[in-house]
């Protein structure tokens, strides 16, 4: 793998003299740390694109295999295990043998059974492809948070991870938008053949990229003998860390749970309690999307400026007040503009998650910290959809999302678990 033309991995470019703060950090981004950013982001964007593309294409997948509606829904339950599995199994693997390197191989993995995915003649081939397919994009968060985290000066770390969460928001606008045209022109295969593109481009942007500075001292320690430390038991290391990783859990869940829940009823909601049409549905849940983009970009900001937790808490308390609110509303303008709201604060924490995770765990365990702590959030987070309908169905949509507001309460006080290193070195702050 080649090495960034920019000069050293994480350094200015060759003849630069970077901008330093009163302790000698770094505060300029340089053209590494921006082409890792990017990479990073279009891999998460894959994520997002693919969550979108399965539901949309999952009507027409089932009509032409024939598959009952049973098994069409274990499909999306099955990517979701291929995802929480390949969360705990690459972010070990970039932790050993290299951020860049495994981000690569789980790009071409994700690819490789996107595009096996559109020849599916049946159920089992169809389930293999997709669990596959899930692994690799199950390495995507951890790992280009970690290397978003390392490419970055500390005092913009929170930004740089923002940009990768944008990334996610930016697949399930891109899945929205192709799916209804690609699935008139060229059937539902069109979709999986389209996801093999973006792959296509990261691999290529990563492999003009070196490994970011902190995991080639890393690796530089082992090397002069160093013991290699198991990455898992980095997470619960000892009272301290157990009691960080508790927090980091619970705010990953209620994060993933609150997303999930309010996107996957969303548009049932609008329509089928508000009584708007289905095209009108898709209009207001791509504004709620669009809020939850400028959330991301104004939380990194805020995050860097004032810190992890206050920034967090600002939003955690909009998430509460907005899912509330929103529950009460009845006109449609009322909607339109309380759905942005609602994005704003109910998503725009996620780039939050890989600076306050890269922050608190070293340089052996950060990817694998990345995944598996967020990999737990994520699974947490599949029950929504069911939980939210089980609410519904005893008090009606507006009940649920008042409920679903309850739990960013819950959010609140586990930040108190959680160490605030804003602006610190990644492994001297965990020392």
């Amino acid at each position: 793998m080649s090495n960034d033309d920019s000069g050293t991995p994480g350094g200015p470019a060759v003849g630069e003299t970077p901008a330093v703060t009163a302790d000698g950090e770094p505060t300029e981004v340089t053209p590494y740390g921006r082409k890792a950013v990017l990479g990073a982001t279009i891999g998460y964007a894959m994520d997002g694109y693919d969550l979108q593309i399965l539901g949309f294409a999952l009507p027409a997948i089932t009509m032409s295999l024939g598959l009952s509606d049973t098994e069409g829904g274990l499909l999306a339950t099955i990517t979701l295990i291929g995802t929480v599995t390949g969360a705990m199994f690459f972010g070990a693997l970039a932790d050993r043998f290299g951020r860049v390197r495994i981000l690569t191989y789980s790009i071409l993995l994700f690819a490789i059974f996107t595009g096996l995915t559109a020849l599916s003649q049946g159920f089992t081939e169809m389930a293999i492809f997709r669990f596959v397919a899930g692994m690799g994009i199950g390495g995507e968060f951890g790992i280009g948070m970690a290397l978003a985290a390392e490419a970055f000066p500390a005092i913009k770390r929170a930004r740089a991870t923002s940009l990768v969460g944008v990334g996610f928001q930016l697949g399930v606008l891109l899945a929205a938008f192709l799916s209804a045209p690609v699935i008139s022109w060229w059937g539902w295969q069109g979709l999986f053949v389209i996801g093999i593109l973006p792959a296509v481009i990261a691999i290529v942007l990563r492999m003009r990229l070196a490994e970011p500075d902190a995991f080639v001292k890393h690796r530089a320690k082992i090397a002069a003998g160093e013991k290699q430390k198991n990455p898992y038991h980095l997470l619960v290391a000892d009272a301290k860390t157990i009691r960080t990783s508790i927090g980091i859990v619970i705010i990953c869940s209620v994060q993933n749970f609150g997303y999930y829940g309010i996107l996957t009823w969303l548009p049932t909601y609008l329509s089928g309690q508000l009584g708007l049409s289905m095209t009108n549905s898709g209009i207001w849940t791509a504004v709620t999307v669009i809020g939850m983009i400028a959330g991301i970009m104004v939380f990194g900001h805020l995050a860097d400026r004032i810190g992890r937790r206050y920034a967090f808490w600002i939003f955690q308390a909009g998430a509460f007040v907005s899912l509330f609110v929103y529950s009460q509303l009845t006109s449609p303008a009322a909607v339109l503009i309380g759905g942005a709201v609602m994005g704003v604060f109910a998503n725009g924490m996620l780039g939050g998650y890989g600076a306050i995770i890269a922050e608190n765990y070293p340089t052996a365990a950060r990817a694998t910290a990345q995944n598996v702590l967020f990999g737990i959030g994520r699974g947490v987070g599949g029950f929504a959809p069911l939980v939210v309908a089980l609410v519904a169905g005893w008090q009606g949509f507006a009940a649920a999302l008042g409920f679903l507001a309850l739990i960013y309460i819950v959010d609140m006080v586990a930040m108190l678990l959680i160490p605030d290193r804003r602006g610190e070195k990644l492994d001297e702050a965990v020392a």
